[in-house]
């Protein structure tokens, strides 16, 4: 029995040392925590009944008045040439990786004989290495370049490219649809074979359903060959098993260049830079020209007035409406109502509250913008 007493003695004495160093060790870590917040400029740190830390209640908290928007973004051409003037690195090592990328292109001509396509895939820009295979390798046939990288690729451009590579100019003239054209280039009885190599299969222009069925189409008939490139993660989503395996039939290659990607992303909108006058008003008319000429002289109503009254807080909705029936461009408030949902889905209007509590409209862009919005914007 006193042996069992001197145990549980030892015992109690080692417990309350540890309870000791524990409650230690919570006093620094309180401590730590006020001191950062009072750098950030919150509420002071006080340890609540169980140790754990809790905020105090404070009326003279302080608050940063600092924001997001008081932050200096560069402009897009002075950030553009900053990064042009870096100095490249590993140039020799990435061009003896392509070097080493032709010892396969035998067998990658090989597969194409065989009736599969190429995908190649990887980080680094892929442009330099296929147009090198195509113009080293592919020299039996016609090769045509789509780049797919471009937002503005013109689809039924590169069909009737196709279609003068494949009939001459001289070839029938009478389809004009996307889906004729691809009919017409799918009954194609020759002997001649074209190679369609595609920067970016996954790019902006080229990523739409519609196109990626026409592309599976040209590729499952034995006159075309297609080389590509995939540069999104997310990229093979845009094909289901059939498309895959059957139609495109891809047989994939892991080829990183490390090269950079200047060339298909020099219509990417840079991160670290403002958006800039004439990108507001390139992204704002791209916009409006996807509405209905109504919605669009119903922006302009809205835009003339606050244009002509550039110290007001905006035009109420009453205002609105009163001009554009006026102008007979609507013929209910509901109309009007479904308009600027429109304008406001896509960030092109905001209701503001003004001083006498009155909702009103008022465009997101500035002036300048604004003004030179309206010279290209011609609704009828």
């Amino acid at each position: 029995m006193p042996k069992r007493r001197r145990r549980s003695n030892v015992f109690s004495i080692a417990q309350a040392g540890e309870v000791d160093r524990l409650q230690e060790v919570k006093e620094q870590h309180c401590d730590e925590v006020e001191r950062v917040l009072e750098t950030a400029g919150a509420a002071p740190v006080d340890a609540g009944e169980n140790g754990t830390p809790s905020r105090k209640e404070s009326s003279s908290s302080k608050r940063s008045a600092k924001a997001i928007s008081d932050v200096r973004v560069v402009d897009e051409q002075e950030l553009r040439a900053a990064l042009a003037q870096l100095v490249p690195k590993h140039q020799v090592e990435q061009a003896r990786l392509l070097d080493s990328y032709k010892e396969s292109y035998p067998h990658w001509f090989f597969q194409l004989k065989c009736g599969f396509g190429l995908l190649m895939y990887g980080f680094g820009s892929k442009r330099q290495l296929l147009e090198d295979f195509g113009s080293t390798a592919l020299t039996d046939g016609a090769a045509v370049v789509v780049n797919g990288f471009l937002p503005t690729i013109n689809f039924k451009q590169v069909l009737r490219t196709l279609k003068q590579s494949l009939y001459g100019s001289s070839g029938t003239t009478s389809a004009t649809s996307v889906e004729d054209m691809v009919a017409l280039l799918s009954g194609y009885q020759g002997d001649s074979i074209v190679y369609i190599i595609v920067h970016s299969i996954d790019g902006p222009g080229l990523r739409d359903g519609a196109t990626q069925q026409q592309l599976a189409k040209l590729a499952s008939c034995s006159h075309f060959r297609i080389v590509s490139s995939i540069d999104s993660i997310n990229g093979p989503l845009l094909w289901d098993k059939r498309m895959a395996n059957t139609q495109f039939n891809w047989w994939w290659h892991h080829t990183p260049t490390y090269a950079a990607y200047d060339a298909e992303a020099s219509h990417v909108p840079l991160l670290l830079s403002s958006l800039g006058t004439s990108k507001s008003v390139r992204s704002a008319l791209l916009v409006l020209q996807s509405l209905t000429t109504n919605a669009q002289s119903v922006f302009k109503v809205l835009a003339d007035h606050q244009l002509a009254n550039p110290e007001d807080e905006g035009m109420s909705q009453y205002q609105l409406y009163n001009k554009c029936r006026e102008r007979f461009l609507v013929s209910s408030e509901l109309t009007l109502r479904a308009h600027l949902t429109e304008f406001r889905d896509h960030q092109l209007v905001r209701w503001k509250k003004g001083s006498n509590g009155q909702e009103c409209l008022q465009i997101t862009l500035s002036n300048d913008a604004l003004a030179k919005m309206l010279e290209n914007l011609c609704p009828s």
